[in-house]
């Protein structure tokens, strides 16, 4: 490449961080919703989908038809959003959640959990599952939040392709199933409908990692599968309000490729399982 060509695909570039920073701060000063700090490769990759889906061919005509039209800014945001989910994800931390976790729960009269990121409400669900099997749904509190409303929306409903279920019920089996999964869900055409019971205590709730603050203090957190996300600015951010919210001895629970090694708060936790990326609250 000539030396005048590699100046304009530089110029090039530069001018399309330009329009990114940009369009994340229209978004933040008008709709309240902070992605300045994610990765910037995945970032850049989901928003390049979202103009070629709007059939727009810049980043500065996105920024427009975001702030200009809601509907837009909603899909947007759930292009944004990571809602890469399913019922008992890596069934051996389940395992280890019943084996290592379970136990300590047995000894509160009552139980409140944080299913930080829930997406669609697979994992919710899920654990919802595993605390009946084990004796301790009824008094425990689960509050699911994600960011983006329209996939909290799915979650409360409670209601997946029915294709999935083969694949789920698999992972249930490894995740120390007690019972026929299908007990939980009932058949109605392409889709598997869950038991209401399920939801009874579960409060699906916005709340936005990125800005919002705590809201209560819980005796496990489960934030699995998000930070990854996150550059390490907001990596840490996110770290302070987990440790915020985690009453003393509490479990955080982070997903595979995540952990607490060079985080704020990193000698304030003990391995409770650490391949499974388990963690408990020790001062």
């Amino acid at each position: 490449m000539q030396l005048a060509d590699r100046l304009v695909s530089m110029k090039k570039t530069e001018l399309e961080d330009i329009e990114i920073q940009l369009l994340l701060e229209g978004v933040y000063l008008y709709y309240g919703f902070d992605f300045r700090n994610y990765a910037p490769a995945s970032l850049k990759r989901r928003i390049w989908n979202t103009i070629q889906e709007e059939e727009l061919t810049s980043v500065s005509a996105l920024q427009e038809k975001v702030l200009h039209d809601p509907e837009c800014m909603e899909r947007f945001l759930l292009n944004l959003s990571v809602n890469v989910t399913a019922m008992f994800r890596d069934p051996t931390f389940y395992l280890a959640f019943r084996h290592k976790v379970v136990p300590l729960l047995r000894t509160y009269p009552f139980i409140r959990i944080w299913c930080a990121g829930c997406s669609t409400g697979e994992e919710v669900y899920s654990m919802a599952i595993l605390l009946q099997e084990e004796g301790l749904y009824h008094r425990c509190r689960i509050y699911a939040t994600d960011m983006n409303e329209m996939v909290l929306r799915k979650a409360k409903v409670g209601i997946f392709p029915l294709q999935m279920m083969q694949e789920y019920t698999q992972q249930y089996i490894n995740a120390g199933g007690k019972k026929s999964f299908s007990e939980y869900y009932t058949a109605a055409y392409e889709s598997a409908i869950f038991s209401s019971s399920l939801k009874e205590n579960v409060i699906f709730s916005q709340h936005n990692l990125a800005i919002d603050s705590s809201f209560n203090e819980f005796n496990v957190i489960l934030c699995r599968n998000v930070l990854i996300y996150f550059n390490q600015l907001l990596q840490e951010r996110v770290h302070n309000l987990l440790y915020e919210s985690l009453g003393r001895f509490g479990i955080l629970g982070l997903g595979r490729q995540e952990s607490l090694k060079a985080t704020p708060h990193e000698k304030h936790y003990e391995e409770l399982e650490g391949n499974e990326k388990l963690y408990r609250r020790i001062r």
